[in-house]
């Protein structure tokens, strides 16, 4: 990868600076040009040669124009911007989790959404099970975004407050247009999208042996009339060879609809192994929008309608988007707009995540190579869709042993989910001279959802409800209300104070108001009439809901100073106040404060070849807050007088987190912006963080809320631009990024040397451990020698382990993009490269697959043995063959170092041809543009560590998601025709 970056910028550089010469006079560029407008913090425009700080724009063409709808904005934004991890995972409907410039918090986070300076929820929905729902920029159509910067240090984001220190992603919608005939403009958008599975994402599994777990399960049972039958209750497959000579009596035997019932069968491999259970993915997209504008109003209606099934059976997602906004002039001075979108998405089918009852999960671990997934949808399907399992008790004994029928879980035991998210703003402002403005705003950003979760009577027992007792059936619902009302004043300025020095900003204030009421409620016992799914229908009397309500405020001031002096020179000031009601009186105020400069040398170096550079630096201090009531002890009713104490000690002493940083950035551009670059240094230290230490259980509980811990990092970033090739007919343009972030946790609480993130299987976990970066992994290591060779037991031939070692980290070396974009008259072509080095991952996945006897690599352990590479602890080495296959490899026997791979990958990540029809040929139609395109997401991963998984999916959102491949859905090569048409 190294080389084959470096070959291409050489390219670059070398083709530009070749043919730039000779389309001198073609280009002839400004510095206002080349640098542009962009959008800020509080939606403020800024000519972006003036910022101090680090921020990157991604054009609507950039963003959509060369990738399917995913239907997630998130996820667009892959490979696309320095400094910004995006992990998109492939769950149906479900996450991508955004990071910019690193984790800087011990409680991990996420950048502030913004849209038209306005802040919207991007929070994930998490319930008792295992479904990921989603982030809530989804409920975003992509079609109504005209541009995204992303603010990157906290000098950029410090105008935010205590929700700017994890960086801002501002989305800038589109505003009208309409035609110059002043009639209206509209513009229809469709697009199919297929998705097939990338097979290198997914188990290849032994076809030697079948059902059993080694030892005595290599032998068949006998049946009463001599033949043999299948360890039926085994979820493995280390069992007898498969031998076609060799009748044996498996599950679809006592399947009365199965033409194999009372037969004993050839025992071979299944003709139809796991990868039959899924299904082709189709997404449909169909919008419109309709334009209209004048000097004085434009206006824009927009209405999306999405359609999609998953991988999985029984899924389906509907979501219909409906947004307008409008801009007018009531006078010279007088000027308003409002915008609102409304989201109305349904979802049935969302599929389990994690470990337990994950029908993936058994499939990548617990699995008999010799069971046939199409017999199962016909005993499904053939019985009364009744649960007729593979995975029997015993030859009379039809109960699941471990697994349901895969089919009858999809069916019956599906959760489904809807949401409705209003997101709007009205905007007056009064232009009182022309120095002074005045702007009042008022946005409202609310959810709500209601989650129903199902398990169908005759299920395989398991954990359910609020009692998280075992139990065979059960109905959960969740009711959830998220909402967020922000109002803004402020006055803007604007002076030239000598001819050659302005001063320009803006002082006003903020109130931000937030209500969570959330109201989980779920049957006890079972269902009382089976299929009845409601919480009257329940078998024990229930218990009392568990609700949330919560509520609370923020006010702020801000004000910002801008002085430029002859357009070379720029100084930037800003302050922030906040007070938050979730901090206690005394530490509920805190100030962020911002400095930063910007030097455009070019007004001095007038060179014909340099067409801009600029250096800046700046300073900035950023905090945050904590979540609602935790300074002092609530407590659950359980009804009946009975309250629930919690598991944390809360303070009452709590004060805000705190993040300083510094930035040193330089950017240029090169013969009439063919060539160019942005370059950023940047420090962080992050004190103060507010987190949950253990504390001994003898206090009552088992963790106090603390100001604690530091966390440092510092990074690089690097953006290039090159056009190496441009005339009339032809155009070839690159942008590269690159980023390399490292941090370090610096202190936690006292002698405190570890604070734990998240658990993993197999005693695998996510840490914050003093002098390592963060995100380490912990969990058993080999032992070694002072040379670095594996310690072996020479008693058995197993690897010595060592427990709680650090044994991986899941922080990235770097993280880059390359983008290809070609123009030939009115054929277009580009592609998207992206890539990640570095960084691991825990995969339980192959530790259960392996001592499962599922995956290819087992196919030859019972033949041949293994003698594990190594010394015994006197320096010789081994030569004992370890020859009982489940003792080889796997979870029983190695250590959790085993099963951790590097996650790096290079992935094709979008990639796209359109056809731009000629206006010869479109004259006298009505139609103004239309373009086909053939557009492709996740084409090729080109290169991977991780065997049979994607390294990039992850259980859903946040932290825990990150260090572990678990019961992942296998990634899909999405290929999709898209036709816009304009009128």
């Amino acid at each position: 990868m190294k080389k084959l970056t470096t070959g291409l910028l050489v390219l670059v550089l070398s083709s530009s600076i070749a043919v730039a010469n000779a389309q001198e006079k073609k280009d002839t560029i400004k510095t206002k040009e080349i640098e542009g407008v962009v959008v800020t913090a509080l939606g403020i425009k800024r000519e972006k040669k003036s910022l101090g700080y680090a921020s990157e724009e991604v054009k609507a063409a950039e963003l959509t124009g060369g990738t399917t709808n995913t239907g997630n904005v998130a996820s667009l934004l892959s490979g696309k911007v320095a400094g910004l991890q995006v992990n998109t995972n492939n769950n149906f409907g479900g996450s991508s989790n955004l990071l910019i410039r690193g984790y800087k918090s011990l409680s991990g986070g996420s950048p502030l959404i913004v849209i038209d300076g306005s802040p919207v929820n991007n929070s994930s929905l998490t319930t008792a099970a295992p479904f990921d729902y989603g982030n809530f920029l989804s409920d975003i159509n992509q079609e109504d975004i005209e541009s995204i910067n992303v603010l990157k240090g906290a000098a950029a984001s410090a105008l935010y407050g205590e929700r700017g220190s994890d960086g801002v992603i501002l989305i800038v919608t589109k505003s009208g247009r309409g035609t110059n005939d002043g009639s209206w403009g509209v513009t229809l958008n469709s697009g199919v999208t297929a998705g097939f599975i990338d097979k290198s994402t997914f188990p290849k599994y032994q076809t030697k042996y079948g059902a059993g777990y080694g030892g005595e399960d290599w032998n068949f049972p006998l049946s009463k009339d001599g033949y043999h039958y299948t360890n039926f209750q085994d979820d493995a497959s280390f069992g007898p060879k498969f031998d076609p000579n060799l009748l044996v009596y498996q599950w679809d035997s006592y399947d009365p609809s199965s033409p194999n019932f009372g037969k004993a069968r050839p025992w071979v491999a299944a003709k139809n192994g796991p990868i039959a259970f899924f299904e082709t993915p189709i997404t449909y997209v169909n919008s419109i929008t309709i334009e209209k504008g004048n000097k004085t109003s434009n206006l824009s209606l927009s209405y999306s309608n999405m359609l999609s099934n998953g991988l999985m059976p029984n899924s389906e997602l509907r979501k219909n988007t409906i947004s307008a906004k409008f801009n007018h002039d009531f006078t010279d001075k007088l000027h308003a707009s409002v915008f609102t979108t409304l989201t109305l998405q349904d979802t049935k089918g969302r599929n389990e995540t994690g470990y337990s009852d994950n029908i993936i999960s058994g499939f990548r671990q617990w699995w008999q190579t010799n069971v046939d997934v199409a017999a199962l949808r016909n005993a499904y399907a053939n019985n009364g869709n009744s649960n007729f399992s593979w995975n029997r008790t015993s030859p009379e004994d039809g109960t699941p042993q471990f697994w349901n029928n895969p089919y009858f879980q999809r069916y019956q035991n599906y959760q489904s989910d809807n949401r409705t998210r209003v997101f709007s703003y009205a905007q007056l402002k009064y232009d009182i001279s022309k120095n002074f403005g005045v702007t009042g705003k008022l946005s409202y950003d609310d959810l709500q959802m209601v989650v129903e979760e199902r398990l169908m009577n005759g299920s395989l027992p398991q954990a359910f409800g609020a009692s998280g007792l075992n139990v065979s059936s059960g109905y959960a619902r969740t009711n959830m209300k998220n909402s967020e009302l922000n109002f803004d004043v402020f006055l803007n300025y604007k002076f030239d104070i000598t001819e050659d020095l302005n001063l320009s900003g803006i002082a006003g204030g903020n109130v931000r108001r937030n209500l969570i009421d959330n109201v989980y409620m779920s049957t006890e016992g079972g269902l009382s009439k089976p299929g009845l799914f409601a919480i009257s229908n329940s078998v024990r009397t229930i218990l009392p809901p568990d609700e949330n309500y919560s509520k609370w405020l923020t006010s702020s001031f801000y004000a910002t100073a801008s002085l430029g002096y002859k357009n070379f020179l720029f100084i930037d000031a800003t302050y922030r106040r906040d007070q938050s009601s979730n901090l206690p009186k005394g530490n509920n105020s805190y100030g962020y404060p911002s400095v930063t400069g910007a030097v455009i040398l070019s007004e001095f170096v007038k060179q014909p070849w340099l067409s801009f550079w600029k250096v800046r630096a700046n300073y900035a201090e950023v905090g945050s807050s904590t979540g609602n009531y935790r300074l002092v002890n609530t407590f659950k009713a359980r009804g009946e007088g009975l309250f629930d104490q919690p598991y944390f000690l809360a303070n009452p002493d709590l004060k805000p987190q705190r993040s300083k940083e510094t930035e040193f950035g330089m950017e240029a551009q090169f013969f009439k912006n063919r060539l160019g670059f942005d370059f950023a240094i940047y420090k962080t230290k992050t004190f103060d963080q507010i987190i949950n230490l253990p504390v001994s259980p003898a206090t009552g509980y088992r963790t106090f809320l603390v100001n604690a811990g530091q966390i440092d990092n510092k990074g690089v970033e690097v953006q290039l631009n090159g056009t190496p090739f441009k005339s009339d007919d032809f155009t070839w343009d690159v942008n590269i990024n690159w980023s390399k972030n490292e941090n370090k946790v610096i202190e936690l609480n006292g002698n405190s040397q570890n604070y734990l993130l998240a658990r993993y299987q197999n005693n695998v976990s996510l840490n914050a451990r003093v002098g390592e970066a963060f995100g380490a992994l912990v969990g058993r290591d080999f032992q070694y020698d002072a040379n670095g060779n594996k310690l072996v037991d020479p008693k058995t031939g197993l690897y010595l382990r060592n427990d709680n070692q650090i044994i991986g980290n899941v922080t990235p070396d770097w993280v880059g993009g390359i983008r290809n974009s070609f123009r030939y008259k009115n054929i277009s072509l580009s592609f998207l490269i992206d890539v990640k080095q570095g960084g691991d991952i825990f995969s339980p996945d192959m530790g259960y697959g392996l001592a499962t006897g599922l995956y290819a690599e087992t196919g030859d352990y019972r033949e041949n043995g293994v003698v594990n590479p190594g010394v015994y602890p006197d320096g010789t080495p081994n030569t004992i063959a370890v020859s009982d296959p489940t003792g080889i490899d796997g979870y029983g026997v190695m250590p959790n170092k085993r099963f951790i791979y590097d996650a790096s990958y290079v992935k094709l990540r979008e990639a796209s041809i359109g056809y731009s029809l000629p206006k010869s040929i479109l004259a006298n139609t009505g139609i103004r543009d239309a373009k086909i395109s053939i557009v492709g997401r996740n084409l090729w991963i080109i290169h991977k560590n991780l065997p049979y998984a994607d390294p990039e999916t992850g259980t859903g959102n946040g932290l825990a998601a990150k260090g572990q491949s678990i019961g992942s859905l296998p990634t899909t090569r999405d290929i999709g025709i898209d036709v816009t048409l304009k009128f």
